[in-house]
């Protein structure tokens, strides 16, 4: 920003992680904020959670993170939730609830997530949108520290986080579960960072898989790390003999697959690097140890494979634990819902899969589209769910039902599906051969899983709540289900007004501080464009090296999305052994077509606004 701007007052309906003292901006004179703005739901802030510890532990006496929470869904308006989610994903900065995204227009901020830097005198210095800062973000604090060092305005000392305190459960946030031979179960005990073995009875602990601190550590049972497991995946027999373990496990804030002997609970990772995966689409088989993963959260045993939910880029993935390799199945990348070929679909931060019985079908909980979604012969279909800004609590025909944010699915005999409807706090049942859905189950905790038992049960993760919960039996049947006509939401984005006819579509990227674009293998850019509907576009979408684009928009179509990712390759500048760097970014922009309509579409690829 050419001029100095006076950050914002900071204003909400309350705080946490604060001992209740709400705080000021001139709280935080002397330190440099870094406010982020976040909602619980979105794969990306969680993204940007993680890229923030390492900055918040290096420059603990100097830079003071302050999470705004500015939801999507009507459930993340909840303070119970958000206190929940503070926790869970193991926050530890000072929140501020922003529930009707007042701070969020304050600072005009217009993703998630957006970053804002105030320096100690209280200016706004940078903005940036979308995730994979922190390499900047060092860059920006070191030169705020000289700047303000040099001028006496920089004051160290401690921040004003103060630690909530917390019940002790046997389980804390649950995500998902499977089924032992013998009857017991397996959880993934997301919150301490482990596995959890309990007996049929779905509460007495067994033994716990893992130290239950943050890490990531292969090894025996009791000094293995994990970082927030998430989904669980026992391996056929004749498989697991091969592979040299039993189950797998979605090790999702790692980025990896780790694989676990059940026999004495020995950890192994056989998927993944560690890093976050920011590379080009491809259909390749990859050594599984040399591919990088983002954020798998689901695993399923389909067509002969391991399927990975991928939810941090929205994709499916396969692992053949045989073979060791891995590759990209279903999904472009783009955020969105979008039906077709696997290679062609649209999905959005995929969550939960559960295979049908008879192994012909891989249904999918769609979140962040509210969507269930399903793969038969090498085509995604969508069951319920309307899109990303559509959600609700409805029953009826599936085609007009509204579910929101699910997290997983579970195949039932019959050839239904219950859903683990999460944030509504219910499960709900869809029939194939009537294309009703119905609610078996409400006034649950975020349930985030469903188990069917060797008696013909089903237990519910109720992650929230911190607990298996058993269904009553009529939740296997349409017996004893409710259909509800609750609240519909739709989420307006506002459109930007474009001209019919001819929009350039600019892409404006700048190397962070110290890098260069870097084209040792190629361009160091690429575009990728398409629309929804496709007919809004007569010309312009496809791929590209270049960052600007023609773009030919049809009169005929009053309005859609175009839908846009770019990606620019770089480099350290002037270091003997320079680093590479991929930034990579997605947007959905809502258009309207109008007469005076913009003939310039500009979007920030790294979002950093200086």
């Amino acid at each position: 920003m050419s001029a100095r701007v006076r950050a914002p007052e900071l204003r909400g309906r309350g705080w946490l992680n604060t001992g209740g003292r709400e705080l000021r901006l001139a709280d935080l004179r002397g330190k440099i904020a870094l406010l982020d703005f976040w909602t619980f739901c979105c794969i990306n802030c969680l993204h940007v959670l993680d890229e923030l510890r390492p900055l918040e532990e290096k420059y603990a006496d100097v830079l003071v993170v302050v999470g705004v929470h500015s939801p999507k869904f009507e459930h993340e308006k909840d303070p119970a939730a958000l206190a929940a989610a503070v926790e869970r994903y193991g926050v530890h900065h000072p929140v501020l609830d922003d529930p009707e995204l007042d701070m969020w227009q304050q600072y005009a901020a217009k993703a998630w997530p957006t970053l804002a830097v105030v320096d100690p005198e209280g200016y706004v210095v940078a903005t940036m949108a979308g995730e994979g800062h922190a390499e900047g973000l060092i860059r920006l604090v070191d030169d705020l520290i000289a700047t303000h060092e040099a001028k006496g305005t920089l004051h160290r000392g401690d921040g004003p986080y103060v630690p909530p305190t917390h019940a002790e459960t046997t389980l804390r946030f649950p995500g998902k579960a499977v089924l032992l031979d013998g009857g017991n179960l397996l959880v993934s005990d997301s919150a301490r960072h482990s596995l959890v073995e309990l007996a049929p009875d779905g509460e007495t602990p067994v033994r716990r898989i893992g130290s239950g601190e943050r890490g990531r550590v292969d090894g025996p049972a009791a000094s293995a790390g994990f970082a927030e497991p998430q989904g669980l995946c026992l391996l056929p027999p004749h498989v697991a003999e091969v592979a040299g373990y039993d189950l797998l496990v979605a090790d999702t804030v790692n980025h990896l697959l780790r694989g676990v002997r059940l026999d004495t609970g020995e950890v192994s990772t056989v998927a993944g690097t560690g890093r976050q995966w920011r590379s080009t689409v491809d259909d390749h088989a990859h050594d599984a140890l040399s591919v990088d993963l983002s954020s798998p959260w689901d695993l399923a045993w389909y067509d002969g494979r391991v399927i990975v939910a991928m939810a941090g880029i929205h994709q499916l993935w396969w692992f053949d634990p045989v073979k060791r390799t891995a590759g990209m199945w279903a999904g472009t990348t783009v955020e969105a819902l979008r039906d077709g070929p696997l290679a062609e679909a649209w999905l959005a931060q995929p969550s939960g899969l559960s295979v049908s019985a008879d192994g012909a079908r891989l249904w999918v909980a769609d979140s962040e589209t509210s969507a269930i979604r399903y793969v038969q012969n090498g085509v995604l279909g969508t069951a319920v769910g309307q899109g990303l800004f559509d959600f609700g609590h409805v029953d009826g025909p599936a085609d007009l039902a509204l579910l929101q944010h699910p997290l997983g699915v579970c195949a039932l005999p019959d050839g239904s599906v219950l859903i683990a409807d999460t944030y509504n706090g219910a499960v709900r049942r869809f029939d194939p051969a009537t294309g009703l859905v119905a609610t078996v189950a409400d006034g649950l905790a975020e349930p985030s899983d469903l188990v069917l038992t060797a008696d013909g049960g089903v237990l519910v993760v109720e992650s929230a709540a911190h607990r298996l919960t058993r269904l009553a039996p009529g939740a296997l049947t349409a017996a004893g289900a409710d259909t509800v006509d609750g609240p519909r939401h739709r989420l307006e984005r506002k459109p930007t007004d474009v001209a019919a006819g001819e929009v350039t579509l600019e892409v404006i990227f700048t190397p962070a501080p110290g890098q260069k674009l870097d084209e040792t293998y190629g361009p160091s850019t690429r575009l990728v464009v398409s629309a929804s509907p496709p007919e809004l576009l007569i010309e312009g979408a496809g791929t590209g090296t270049e960052l600007s684009r023609r773009l030919v928009v049809d009169p005929a179509v009053p309005q859609g999305v175009l839908q846009v990712t770019a990606q620019a390759a770089t480099c350290d500048a002037d270091v003997e052994h320079a680093a590479c760097h991929l930034t990579r970014q997605d947007w959905g922009v809502p258009v309207r077509v109008a007469g005076d309509g913009a003939t310039r579409v500009p979007l920030v690829l790294r979002g950093l606004d200086t």
